[in-house]
């Protein structure tokens, strides 16, 4: 069976407060009819259909279909092959059931070019009486090969006593997404009900003067014609998503999702933030302290990080920027502007690793200042952790760094002010939420700062990220130079490991990353174990050291050390030096099996390097043949190290559900759109989400119910 995760929409409209408002809500109401009033829907199939997401009628008309198919031609039997999808029209010469390793029910017919058989495993004693010699049937199914003829093993099919007719006009047939016990023919027997009876329940939202501008058919119309495709129906429009029936839905639901941001927003700036005004001199003090000036850039971003601040409504907004941009001095800027107002500090990041490597870097900055700075993971030990909870609900301390652990119910604060997140793609939308709620009371909400190094191309970033303020810290320190990148078959592995012994030989480090840990010999993959033994071997006068997920935190973090104090010159690991890792001396990496990764972390792991003065490189083996989508990411490495530009091209690739961290929440599972093929509608979107904000809320919040639901509460954060 074909499934899928549909949100569950709800009434979330805004309570009625006017006239206009309350009218709306009665035309709304009638789509709200349950489903059960449907004939034929019982408490059994209303279960089944609410593992889909539909318990009303509108719900079931935005069921959509997945794909379709052609069944207005008949294919002889003698012209078909195994593997066709076919309608055959024959006369039954033979039924009987089968007692072989399992029982089954045969069913033999021809049209005169052929004999086939059909092959139902399950079956009742009135199938096989209907089944009866002389009779016709119309099939539908995939051929396979059987025994003597062509078989089709439980296809769909009628039955009757006269030749059937194949009606041209019947269309296109939909297929639904679906889930057990719940058939298709089911399925669009009861849109058929809906689309029949009910269509007109479902009111129009969008108004006629954007309806006519962007000359899309009515909401019923393209509902009609989506459930129904008509036979002269441009298919290849059809099968692209491109038909003008499907972008007026498409355009539609992205209205829904960025309205629901905007939303978020509206009522985000109607909760009180501390107001962040005093400057007692911390922050001119980090500054001074850093040992070099703040690019052009990071000033401009913590210029508008301060003004955030400085408002008593909570801060949202994200800072986006390269590898090796400096965004955790952004970030310890706007640290130290809260700690000079009393606030406290929490600052999350995904993995212990960097988690650590915040800690150390934020503690090293501000200690020598006086500032108390802690750390909490899940490996703290039960006594320190204990320590430390009544540390930070008496206010004593100041900053905490640390992973999912600082969103655990026993972790409370006197007074959160400011949550930092970094790679804030990598957490659940919940999760972030949970963080921001350790601040929140009655009366104020904590100001949120979130970070990535994945830069979010400006149109996603204007209609996606609408409940965000958006900063780029868009210039890369001086002196860092553009790491070279070279990408080559691994039957040049013996050049590589040259390069490597040279470089490290001539004083400087090197990493080699691994995409697992052991040898599998389904992913045919080199493992980091057996690199590292190999390497070992190969280059005895070098120091090679090993690190991956699953060595113990201690031995890891001593491996990391070492190499961060130069006393390993090879660093062979997997991919958990990918964020973190700082060592200015490395000045190049091998990444083993590229084609393996995305663009995006093959682009945080060449960021490891390039880290000081001297030129560095990033060598990509990849064993051969590759694929498109491999090639094509190899290329883009090799071609730019332009984050915004490999950002861009991995939306292409993979969609936009890791870049905005929301596949926990569902925000982005877009039923109709897509953002990579429905990108030229994103400017409209905009532009009629602001004014229909501005000039009709109600209709605004109505579209967020259709579509979004309880989603909105997951973009408020």
């Amino acid at each position: 069976m074909e499934t899928r995760q549909r949100l569950t929409r709800r009434d979330h409209v805004v309570p009625a407060k006017t006239t206009e408002s309350a009218s709306l809500a009665a035309r709304l109401r009638p789509a709200e009819l349950p489903v059960t009033e449907l004939p034929g829907v019982g408490r059994h199939i209303a279960l089944k259909l609410a593992r889909l997401g539909i318990r009303t009628v509108q719900d079931l008309l935005f069921h959509l279909p997945s794909r379709y198919q052609d069944r207005t031609k008949v294919t002889p039997i003698g012209a078909g092959r195994a593997g066709q999808q076919v309608v055959v029209v024959a006369r039954i010469e033979h039924t009987a059931v089968s007692f072989g390793r399992r029982r089954s029910l045969l069913c033999r017919f021809s049209d005169g070019t052929g004999a086939m058989t059909m092959r139902l495993f399950y079956f009742t004693a009135a199938q096989k009486n209907q089944l009866r010699q002389g009779r016709w049937v119309k099939c539908f199914g995939e051929l396979r090969r059987g025994a003597t003829t062509l078989e089709m093993v439980h296809p769909e099919y009628r039955v009757t006593d006269e030749e059937p007719k194949i009606d041209g006009a019947e269309g296109l047939t939909p297929i639904y997404p679906s889930t057990d016990g719940l058939g298709q023919g089911k399925l669009r027997r009861l849109t058929g009900e809906v689309l029949n009876r009910h269509l007109g329940r479902v009111v129009e939202l969008l108004p006629g003067s954007v309806l006519h501008e962007l000359d899309y058919p009515t909401l019923q119309e393209a509902l009609q014609k989506i459930h129904r495709p008509p036979v002269d129906t441009d298919t290849e429009r059809l099968y692209a998503g491109t038909h003008p029936f499907q972008q007026r839905l498409a355009f539609e639901e992205m209205l829904a999702y960025h309205l629901s941001l905007r939303i978020a927003r509206q009522r985000r700036r109607s909760h009180l933030a501390p107001a962040m005004s005093e400057d007692r001199g911390l922050l001119q003090v980090f500054l001074r302290c850093l040992g070099f000036d703040p690019t052009h850039a990071q000033r401009r971003v913590i210029d508008e990080i301060l003004a955030d601040l400085r408002r008593p409504e909570p801060m949202l907004r994200l800072v986006q920027g390269d590898v090796g941009s400096g965004k955790t001095v952004v970030a310890g800027a706007a640290i130290a502007w809260a700690i000079d107002n009393g606030s406290q500090v929490a600052v999350m990041a995904p993995t212990e690793l960097l988690a650590e490597q915040h800690y150390k870097t934020i503690a090293g900055w501000f200690a020598p200042l006086g500032v108390q700075v802690d750390w909490l993971t899940g490996r703290v030990p039960s006594g320190q952790r204990s320590a430390l909870m009544d540390k930070l609900e008496s206010g004593r301390a100041q900053v905490v760094v640390g992973t999912h652990a600082l969103f655990q119910g026993v972790v409370r604060f006197q007074n959160l002010g400011l949550a930092v997140v970094d790679e804030q793609h990598r957490f659940g939308v919940g999760q972030r939420l949970a963080l921001r709620d350790k601040g929140k009371t009655a009366a104020r909400m904590p100001h949120q700062l979130v970070m990535t190094a994945t830069p979010i191309p400006r149109t996603l970033a204007m209609t996606f990220y609408a409940d965000l303020d958006v900063s780029s810290v868009d210039q890369l320190p001086p002196g860092r130079q553009p790491v070279e990148t070279v990408v080559l078959p691994e039957t040049r592995r013996a050049e590589v490991v040259a390069r490597v012994h040279a470089a490290c030989t001539q004083g400087r480090q090197a990493y080699w990353v691994c995409p697992i840990i052991d040898e599998s010999e389904a992913l045919e993959v080199q493992a980091a174990t057996e690199t590292e033994a190999d390497l070992a071997r190969s280059l005895p006068d070098l120091r090679v050291g090993l690190a991956h997920g699953r060595m113990k935190a201690q031995d890891k973090e001593v491996v990391m050390q070492c190499f961060r104090n130069g006393e390993v010159d090879l660093l062979v690991a997997t991919t958990v030096i990918e964020v973190g890792v700082d060592v200015p001396n490395a000045s190049l990496m091998v990444i083993d099996n590229a084609e393996r990764l995305g663009l995006a972390q093959l682009h945080q792991l060449r960021g490891r390097v390039g880290r000081g003065s001297e030129q560095a490189c990033c060598v990509l083996l990849y064993k051969p043949p590759l694929g498109l989508d491999a090639r094509t990411r190899l290329a883009v490495l090799r071609d730019t190290t332009d984050g915004f530009e490999i950002s861009r091209k991995d939306l292409e690739l993979r969609g936009p559900g890791e870049l905005m961290g929301t596949r926990q929440a569902g925000l982005t599972r877009l039923m109709v759109a897509d953002l990579i093929r429905d990108r030229t509608l994103l400017p409209q979107v905009e532009r009629v989400g602001r004014e229909l904000l501005a000039h009709q809320p109600e209709t605004a919040s109505a579209l967020v119910s259709r579509w979004v639901g309880r989603g909105e509460d997951y973009a408020n954060v």
